[in-house]
């Protein structure tokens, strides 16, 4: 037999600087004249390893250059191509064109909708398209490791004793393939991980029988693909080719390297030791494997990147990343066995003050004019906040991994738009909609955002009725307190109204696929003037919506109006919107995949937490872990060992920073077991970065506060305190000052939540209105009453919470005051009046009030009645001044300030519809002139005692010059719509309390 001949290959390792160390390389070894590199071809693994060694010669090079044809072997995970120079002219003749990933994806979520409905109940569509994901995502596993639908069917789950469970998946998983290889076949189409390996073969077979005549270098490709293998054992072998590996291991002892695996299955007992599919270099051992390759083979590149770390550190990384049951060497390396010298560690307290302490450090690290810094992190959120951060010093960094079209504005507006109209227009997401910054982006943008304002305001409290019809009825209203409101809106809400009217008349079922793709857009267009399609994630939202209009054949054989926002949410995840280049030329952001094989001075590893860096680990839905196993199929646990070389590989630099956060958004965090080896094996020797503590706690903390907030009491002028008040506002105005100064005197109010649930104040609305006509239209009939109560709690409109929680105790309530009426009227107590506004000036100063009933006592006199939907003040509170509104209502009352209405006060009462105490019985009566002890006032100095309460308020506050001090009286102000003006919990409980004055 003719002797092997040696292979080309070569390893630059994590210290070695990649980018410069292979550009300097090929510079000695091919540049000899001026067209020597210009000749050859190198393949790298993706668009950035290319971007990363052009600028690496470009470094390098004094005089210029004419650089190498550059081919990228192309990435299914950043959804990449294989390169022109490999993917043209005849060696693609004869290979079949790969079907489009949008076809692949819309015809199985359709195949897998329409299978299910057959077996069972329907799916629903957004389902089905995150079933087609996985299954493609599945499919392609089996097609790079070339495991064929017929090798799929030599499985029998009955003999790996799987549950029912994973073996109807695993039936359904061939149903489904089946069809797909069928449509496949009418397609004349095949999987594009099927083209990558039939180009591979190809390309591998014509250069084995005509060797080129220009240099060939395959160089940072780790992926250990049959195909790619064997592609890459073919240039290895080439007379003027070379393969270059990146962070292989040449250290590792060659037992510890054989640990690794894959192992065979025993031939007696079928088992198989499990391989160390976690650990970092495995990829790497499976790669040279598949090569056919020994390590043994593969010589160090003799150039050195100049960015790279010590060779130190390459060791100490190999010893920290051993297998589980060598780490006990740990304990007897040398201290310069187990150096990382140049890498630091920070843990900050949250993922906010990591995201700030990275931004600190890059913003320090750019001071140096020679300095590159790579920050590199698969936590997008983490990544969005971090350069949010750096924009503090306009510095605008390029997140080359990209974020979601679905976390992007032109993704929110969207979806926000869908959420709108197919739910309804409930008010928080109508109001998002029409409050996105992409909405009305021209010169009519804020004259849209005061109208906009105003339907917020109107759309405060419960939900109204859904749909357009809804807002149209709440326009309508007969609220006195919104009329202006409602009329200086109702004319730009007819024109917004006429663009969304469309949309619900498309939801009627069936949908009507292609409409409704039309109509969005249109509506996405009219209501941002054309904005949505701007930029490079606006540029991607139209692709997807026009891919999706040209396949509408293709679209969910059904879905529901409420799957329409999770069915896009699913799409735009899948879509990456990568920023145009334009940032800082010496910063950048990766993803994990981005990284490999870049080059710089600091690197920062940041979200170094279990779930993120390693990722957490997704379960394939389709097949078992079992099956996956004997199929040969990688276990979902390799990830963890490509998420450790991709650390080792970025550690690869002089400094490095390893950060983390002890909480994340979600909660607690666990340390990555990347980071816990490390601090493992090195013990205190890994040490934190000494500076960024301090820089973080005076970049942002104020300087230190020697004086507490003293307790707010402004002083109005008299100008501003001559002010008409009413009898509600009394009682704020005696125990809380402020708070009244800060409402009648600011002008400011409390505004109820969107979307609210029915307030103790909006169910007390809705009672008065009730008892008014009642008593104004139906002349309080006995029966009147629970018939009015009846048609308001079967109003389909009403929030479900009346209806189900609050209808039993309401209608009971009501009877009971029907019931008191009817004996009070029998009796002869007649009531003259309901709901009745009425004004009189006092102590020189214009108080006015609404009485709920007046009522005419069989003596002539009159008894003001106020309804309490909960339970009555106590009758302390009136006699110690601090609820005053029967009193005052009576005293306007004998000042005929009420229109028809004349006579002295004689009775004073609270109806409450709460539970009369001790008792399952609904409503009663308290009158703070009955009782026992000293908390009654008589009912003949009633009107006295409140009208000298209020004189007392007056000459102090509306005529005087009190200051209007906070929480004057606590127990008797418990509303808390001001605390976070007044600044309470600042001062509120401390001693001693100071004033300070607020002119």
């Amino acid at each position: 037999m003719p002797k092997r001949r040696r292979p080309s290959i070569y390893n630059i390792a994590a210290h070695g600087g990649f980018a410069d160390a292979l550009a300097q390389g090929l510079i000695d070894r091919f540049a000899k004249d001026a067209f020597g590199l210009a000749r050859g071809l190198v393949i790298l693994p993706n668009n950035r390893a290319r971007s990363a060694l052009q600028e690496a010669f470009v470094r390098l090079s004094e005089d210029g250059l004419l650089l190498p044809q550059m081919a990228v072997i192309g990435d299914l995970e950043l959804d990449e191509s294989i390169g022109v120079a490999l993917d043209s002219g005849e060696l693609a003749l004869d290979i079949p064109a790969a079907v489009d990933s949008m076809d692949r994806l819309l015809t199985l979520a359709q195949m897998i909708q329409k299978e299910i409905g057959l077996r069972e109940d329907a799916i629903l569509a957004k389902d089905a398209l995150r079933l087609a994901r996985e299954f493609a995502r599945t499919l392609d596993q089996l097609n790079i490791e070339e495991i064929s639908l017929a090798d799929l069917k030599k499985t029998e789950p009955e003999s790996l004793d799987l549950s029912s469970h994973w073996q109807d998946s695993y039936r359904f998983f061939l149903i489904i393939a089946e069809k797909w290889q069928e449509q496949l076949a009418q397609w004349e189409r095949v999987d594009q991980a099927v083209r990558r390996n039939l180009l591979f073969d190809h390309i591998a077979k014509s250069w084995k029988e005509t060797h080129p005549a220009h240099f060939v270098v395959a160089a940072g490709v780790t992926t250990s693909a049959p195909a790619i293998a064997r592609f890459l054992e073919t240039i290895a072998f080439l007379p003027v080719g070379l393969v270059v590996l990146p962070d292989l291991d040449l250290i590792m002892p060659d037992e510890e390297w054989d640990l690794l695996g894959p192992f065979e299955p025993d031939p007696d007992s079928g088992y198989a030791t499990r391989a160390q599919e976690t650990h970092p270099q495995y990829h790497m051992k499976l790669l040279l494997d598949r090569m056919s390759i020994a390590r043994g083979e593969v010589l160090r590149w003799p150039r050195t990147g100049e960015s790279g770390a010590v060779a130190q550190r390459s060791r100490a990384l190999s010893h920290a990343f051993a297998i589980p049951k060598l780490t006990v060497r740990w304990q007897n390396l040398e201290s310069s066995e187990r150096s990382l010298a140049g890498v630091q560690t920070i843990e900050a307290r949250n993922s906010a003050e990591e995201a700030q302490a990275i931004a600190l450090l890059a913003r320090e690290a750019l001071e140096d004019p020679k300095q590159r810094v790579a920050i590199v992190t698969p936590d997008r959120s983490l990544a969005t906040r971090i350069s949010s951060h750096l924009k503090r010093w306009d510095i605008q960094v390029d997140d080359t991994a990209g974020q979601a079209l679905a976390k992007l504005p032109e993704g929110i507006f969207f979806l926000n738009l869908l959420a709108a109209v197919a739910n309804g227009f409930p008010p928080a997401e109508f109001l998002a909609l029409l409050k996105h910054p992409l909405v009305q982006r021209g010169e009519g943008r804020l004259a849209w955002l005061d109208q906009v304002r105003k339907l917020d305001l109107l759309l405060r409290g419960p939900r109204p009725a859904p749909g357009l019809a809804g807002i149209d009825a709440l326009l309508k209203g007969d609220n006195r307190r919104t009329k202006k409101l409602r009329e200086s809106i109702t004319p730009w809400w007819q024109s917004v109204r006429v663009m969304f009217e469309p949309m619900e008349k498309l939801f009627a079922p069936p949908l009507d696929w292609a409409r409704l793709l039309d109509q969005l857009r249109l509506l996405a267009e009219q209501l941002t003037d054309g904005a949505i399609w701007a930029g490079p994630a606006g540029r991607e939202l139209a692709e997807l919506l026009a891919k999706l209009q040209v396949r509408a054949e293709m679209g969910p054989i059904r879905i529901s109006v409420n799957e329409l926002a999770g069915y896009f949410e699913i799409m735009m995840s899948d879509i990456s919107v990568r920023p145009a280049y334009g940032g800082h030329p010496r910063i950048a952001l990766y993803g994990l995949l981005e990284a490999r094989l870049q080059q710089s001075d600091l690197v920062i590893c940041c979200g170094l937490n279990e779930g993120s860096w390693p990722q957490a680990i997704t379960p394939d839905p389709w097949l078992a872990p079992m099956i996956r196993k004997s199929l040969g199929l990688p276990a979902q646990e390799r990830q963890i060992g490509l998420s450790a070389h991709d650390l080792v590989g970025a550690m690869g630099a002089k400094k490095v920073i390893l950060a983390r956060a002890v909480r994340d958004d979600s909660g607690p965090a666990i340390a990555s077991r990347f980071l816990l080896r490390l601090k493992g094996m090195c013990g205190d020797n890994l040490k934190e970065h000494p500076e960024v503590r301090a820089w973080m706690a005076s970049i942002d903390e104020p300087e230190a506060i020697s004086e507490s907030y003293a307790r707010p009491a402004p002083l109005p002028s008299a100008e501003q305190r001559h002010i008409s008040i009413s009898v509600t506002q009394v009682d704020r105005l005696i125990a809380d000052p402020y708070a009244f100064y800060a409402n009648k005197i600011m002008g400011f109010a409390s505004l109820d939540m969107i979307d609210a649930d029915p307030s103790a104040a909006w169910r007390g609305t809705i009672i008065h209105d009730i008892l008014d006509q009642w008593a104004k239209q139906d002349n309080y009939a006995p029966g009147a009453l629970r018939e009015r109560a009846n048609a308001f709690l079967n109003d389909p409109t009403l929030h479900p919470l009346m209806r189900s929680l609050w209808a039993p105790r309401l209608i009971e309530g009501l009877e009971w005051i029907a019931e008191t009426v009817t004996q009070n009227r029998k009796a002869g107590r007649e009531p003259v009046a309901s709901e009745i506004y009425g004004k009189a000036e006092i102590a020189g100063v214009e108080l006015s009030g609404i009485a709920d009933r007046i009522d005419r006592m069989p003596d002539g006199g009159l008894a003001v009645v106020d309804y309490k939907t909960g339970g009555a003040p106590t009758n302390k509170a009136v006699v110690e001044g601090y609820n005053l509104q029967l009193g005052l209502l009576a005293a306007i009352a004998e000042l005929g300030g009420f229109p028809d209405i004349a006579g002295e006060a004689t009775g004073f009462e609270y109806w409450s519809l709460a539970k009369t105490a001790g008792s399952d019985n609904f409503g009663y009566v308290r009158s703070p002139t009955k009782g026992r002890g000293d908390n009654v006032v008589p009912a003949d100095a009633m009107v006295d005692h409140a009208v000298a309460r209020f004189n007392k308020a007056v000459d102090q506050y509306l005529l005087g010059s009190e200051p209007m001090t906070a929480k004057l009286h606590p127990e008797y102000a418990p509303y808390a719509d001001f605390d976070q003006l007044m600044r309470l919990e600042e001062w509120y409980g401390r001693s001693p309390v100071e004033t300070v004055d607020d002119e």
